[in-house]
């Protein structure tokens, strides 16, 4: 009977209490621990060293089953040749299988919250907003707000917003380095997605997008997908004669077509033309949301590379912030905003409709000095206070088109 005995344990510290199962037991838990303490035992008595029968192994290891459920923390001490210890916390209520299911659910957390920042949800929710904006400019009678026109914007919008992914993944996927330094909370940056994984994400995003587009068979609306496909791609891809966003002015310029020519008009045609079935015709009111939308692409394209000045000085993108400063920068940002807010109120001053006339007035003034006194307070010395300007910036760019379909 010793030789079955070969891998018990040896004697405790005193200081140590243990139930009398515990001694006999406690190794038995078919881990690796084991093996190597029995091997260490097999160097002092080779002949001792074979397997121990499996009749022997099955009832220690249902006895220390019985010994976890039992007690609830105890400390076991193994050889001091192998200085370890094992902390067994349980009680006769928990259950150890429940384990693999928080496992489950702290993993797809991790994948959503990745996902989440890879797919940039500031963009996202002005790309839906600004859809939902410009379709309302086509309604000129609520009898137009039908099953028809809701179930046109949210084709336009879910079309859209896919292509969207796949523009900002497509431009994370090209600046993997720069955004080491820039922006290391990406996913690419901080290696949460491989390479592989992210030309795959934004590769089915682009094709679900055109597939959309094309199943539901408006013009503008697949036109509007290609164009900021191209711009997109052109903006970010480094082959030769694109990657464009290394041209200051260049990068502006395809910001500007997708934010403020694209997304006013192409999505204003869809409802026009696709849902409603009326000519081409672009109204006063969304002539003014492309001209105030041309100044605020601008501003979002300048002000974008201001938080990222050390990156882009790094890896040779001559943004104007590289080239001005970011203080010049900053307030030439805040001035071109100030001035659309300016046209805005000379574009509600002279509306025949009175209730346009105030809440374009007022709206916009509230807003142009919530501009004016929140960037007297940035610290441009601090890259945190700079980026939480820009998604103020951002939430100025909601507000608006909170206010353009009043626009009349």
């Amino acid at each position: 009977m010793e030789s079955l005995l070969v891998c018990s344990f040896q004697k405790p510290p005193s200081s140590l209490q243990f139930p009398a199962t515990a001694e006999p037991y406690s190794l038995f838990t078919g881990s690796r621990v084991e093996a190597q303490y029995c091997k260490c035992k097999a160097l002092n008595n080779p002949e001792n060293s074979y397997a121990i029968p499996m009749r022997l192994q099955l009832h220690r290891q249902l006895a220390m089953q019985q010994f976890v459920r039992n007690n609830s923390e105890r400390i076991v001490a193994l050889s001091p040749r192998c200085r370890s210890k094992y902390l067994v916390s349980a009680t006769s209520e928990h259950n150890l299988d429940s384990e693999p299911s928080k496992s489950r659910g702290r993993s797809i957390q991790h994948a959503l919250d990745a996902f989440y920042r890879f797919s940039r949800p500031h963009t996202v929710i002005g790309t839906a907003l600004s859809i939902i904006s410009v379709s309302l400019l086509a309604v000129e009678n609520l009898s137009d707000i039908s099953p028809l026109f809701v179930t046109g914007v949210i084709e336009a919008i879910a079309a859209a917003l896919l292509m969207n992914i796949y523009i900002v993944g497509l431009n994370q996927l090209s600046d993997i380095e720069i955004d080491k330094v820039n922006k290391p909370y990406l996913p690419l940056a901080s290696g949460e997605y491989s390479v592989t994984t992210g030309v795959m994400i934004i590769s089915s995003f682009a094709m679900l997008s055109f597939s959309l587009g094309w199943i539901v068979g408006s013009w503008p609306l697949f036109w509007a997908l290609f164009i900021s496909f191209v711009l997109g791609t052109a903006y970010s891809i480094n082959l030769p004669l694109l990657r464009w966003k290394r041209f200051a002015f260049v990068a502006a310029m395809c910001i500007l077509a997708v934010r403020a020519v694209i997304v006013q008009i192409a999505f204003f045609l869809h409802i026009q033309m696709h849902v409603y079935g009326r000519p081409a015709v672009l109204s006063k009111s969304v002539i003014f949301a492309t001209a105030f939308m041309s100044f605020f692409s601008v501003v979002i394209a300048l002000f974008k590379d201001i938080p990222d000045i050390v990156g882009d000085k790094i890896y040779g993108i001559r943004s104007f912030t590289v080239r001005l400063g970011q203080q010049r920068v900053f307030w030439i940002c805040i001035s071109l905003l100030e001035m659309a807010y300016l046209v805005a109120l000379l574009v509600g001053v002279t509306s025949t409709s009175i209730w346009s006339k105030w809440i374009t007035v007022i709206g916009h003034i509230a807003l142009a000095s919530l501009l004016w006194n929140r960037a007297n307070s940035v610290d441009l010395k601090s890259k945190t206070a700079i980026t939480s300007f820009y998604m103020f910036i951002w939430k100025l760019f909601y507000a608006e088109y909170l206010l353009i379909p009043l626009v009349r």
